[in-house]
């Protein structure tokens, strides 16, 4: 990248070049500086035929201008201007060794060297045609004249290329109008380099603006055909490609309509086409007929032409590397069934070697045939149309892991397609790891709460499940019990996989009467894989009540057997022996459950025992 150089002032300039020329021998003067500097290396400006002015005349420049090896980005826009190189040295002294550095053959104003005419966008090898004008200096002798014109980025970056210039006296130096027999065609300004695709016909357009300040008439603009395929790529099918318009107005645009089959033999490139067009400058037919030679370019895609590298063999040529330099999601963590970000940084490794027409596919692992990523837009591809040496491109995509994947991370591969200088269509794979994380899901099934009553002093027994409806395990699975009327109770579960029952079996004593509704807080509490505590709150009913003391000293009634009494009291008594029998029986019943339940963790402890 070139380093910008800003013009001195005017007041300087005009100094140091009546200074120069002064310092001249006598009889020297300007004539001696004219001269002619070898373009065949131009690059970036090329003309047609060497562009010609008149002294004291403003002349067009007409330039071709052309984004040379794609050192001008594709989505940029290029300007083209006179560069202050034309006139600034960094001593003054260097005039005398080199005063043609001064031999800038234009009227120089404040604007000369920093208005700029707009090219617009260029992609890498297209071209487009300009124009420049500027007043011819009325001190010259004929001649050829260098100029340099600069062709700068939006962003700054420039390139310089020369140009010579033919100056010829005018007959009248005095004469302040401007040169209004000038003539300047244009061919393709403000368009796209036409485009076509072998076997199909090409059908396009190509602008032809008057750049002049005359009308011409009679025009005839023709394309120069050749047999030759590099340099013409269309079938010949018609005796002559001619477009006549009987007038041009100055500052008019015509088109020149073209339908164009391609040739089967030619290759994929750009090919500039030959325009020869015929004018008179006068209405009255009587003009001479004049000639100018214009080209525009076209691009045509068919086969590739073959290279010099010999035998294709991937391991003797070069070409970029192109890899995962960093990457991240949003949120951090991804959950099954919810929509993440990601965010990919890729890079071009390679400390010399650019990419170009890059494709990133994305391509997800799969679980029981089915893709664990999938993209919310459907599309799976990226392109990028070039990364240089060391260049970073971030590319974003949302996605949604499957709902009923596994915990674990996921593989997510990105296939790369991509031109490098020796090596076109290059494949390469670069893969990703993402943690995708499961949501902890439970179930509390009924609770069983036998007696639902008790007596301060007394003890009730809660029972119920836990059920495990996510896809991971639960970890430490715990349940305590709390409330003012009980003395607080844990029951430890352990671990519950993935669509188990963990039991909980507590005994509950009472110490207080119930001042409430008889809530009992119930906190069932777990941990994932990381040992991240999770928790759900339940509660149940259960009353507390005060003690009844009851006199048991003398039991000798339960051994004597008193007569059956008669009448009334004889329901009494038989009353009483029954609520006796029933109590006697829900005792027998609650112990007989605590045994079985006993003997039943007995034998699942025997049975861990055996499975560790």
């Amino acid at each position: 990248m070139k380093r910008k150089i800003y013009g001195k002032s005017l007041a300087a300039f005009c100094m140091a070049l009546f200074m120069a020329v002064s310092s001249l021998p006598a009889g020297m003067g300007i004539q001696a500086m004219a001269q002619y500097v070898d373009i065949s290396g131009n690059r970036f400006v090329h003309t047609d035929v060497a562009p010609s002015g008149k002294t004291g005349k403003v002349m067009n420049l007409s330039l071709i201008i052309t984004n040379y090896d794609g050192a001008f980005d594709e989505d940029e826009d290029i300007y083209v201007s006179f560069s202050p190189d034309n006139y600034l040295i960094d001593d003054p002294d260097e005039y005398i060794d080199d005063g043609s550095r001064w031999n800038f053959p234009f009227e120089v104003d404040q604007d000369m060297f920093t208005s700029r005419k707009k090219v617009g966008k260029l992609k890498d090898g297209r071209s487009k045609t300009v124009s420049l004008s500027a007043r011819v200096r009325r001190d010259l002798e004929e001649g050829y004249y260098p100029v340099k014109i600069r062709i700068e980025g939006e962003h700054g970056a420039y390139e310089e290329d020369w140009v010579n210039v033919w100056i010829k006296k005018s007959v009248d130096t005095d004469d302040d109008e401007e040169d209004d027999t000038t003539v300047d065609i244009v061919l393709g300004e403000g368009q796209s380099t036409p485009d076509g695709v072998y076997p199909n016909v090409m059908n396009f357009s190509v602008n032809m603006r008057n750049a002049s300040k005359i009308d011409l008439y009679d025009v005839n603009a023709t394309l120069e055909l050749s047999e030759d395929k590099d340099k013409y790529p269309f079938e010949i099918n018609d005796a002559n490609y001619d477009r006549r318009f009987e007038k041009v107005g100055a500052g008019e645009t015509v088109s020149l309509d073209y339908s164009m089959a391609i040739r089967e033999d030619v290759y994929t490139g750009y090919y500039p086409i030959k325009t020869i067009i015929y004018y008179r400058d006068s209405s009255n037919g009587t003009g001479e007929i004049m000639k100018l030679e214009r080209s525009f370019y076209v691009r045509v895609h068919n086969k590739e032409k073959e290279d010099d590298l010999g035998e294709f063999d991937k391991n003797d040529r070069e070409m970029a590397r192109l890899i995962v330099d960093s990457y991240e999601t949003v949120p951090a963590e991804v959950y099954a069934g919810q929509e993440f970000e990601l965010i990919l940084r890729m890079k071009n490794a390679s400390s010399q070697i650019s990419a170009s027409n890059i494709l990133f596919t994305m391509e997800s692992e799969k679980v029981s045939e089915s893709a664990v990523f999938t993209m919310e837009s459907g599309s799976s591809s990226m392109t990028v149309d070039r990364l240089n040496p060391g260049e970073i491109t971030e590319l974003r995509v949302k996605m949604v892991p499957g709902a009923g994947v596994d915990q674990r991370s996921y593989s997510l591969t990105i296939n790369e397609t991509y031109d490098s200088p020796e090596f076109k269509n290059a494949e390469e794979q670069v893969t990703v790891d993402i943690p995708v994380k499961q949501e902890p899901r439970l179930n509390i099934g009924t609770f069983e709460i036998m007696p639902e009553s008790i007596t301060v002093g007394s003890e009730s027994n809660v029972m119920f499940q836990i059920n495990n409806t996510g896809k991971v395990t639960l970890y430490n699975v715990m349940a305590r019990f709390e409330a003012d009327s009980i003395n607080p109770a844990e029951g430890y579960v352990g671990n519950i996989k993935s669509g188990e029952t963990g039991n909980v079996d507590v005994m509950l004593t009472g110490i207080a009467p119930t001042a409430d509704d008889g809530t009992i807080n119930i906190t069932i509490s777990y941990e994932d894989v990381n040992g991240v505590p999770s928790e759900v709150k339940k509660t149940i009913l259960l009353t507390v009540t005060e003690e009844i003391p009851m006199d048991m000293g003398d039991m000798g009634w339960m051994e004597e057997v008193p007569e059956e009494p008669s009448g009334p009291g004889k329901g009494l008594i038989a009353a009483v022996a029954v609520i006796a029998a029933a109590g006697g029986a829900g005792a027998f019943l609650i112990i007989r459950h605590r045994k079985k339940k006993k003997a039943k963790l007995q034998e699942e402890e025997e049975d861990e025992d055996e499975d560790s």
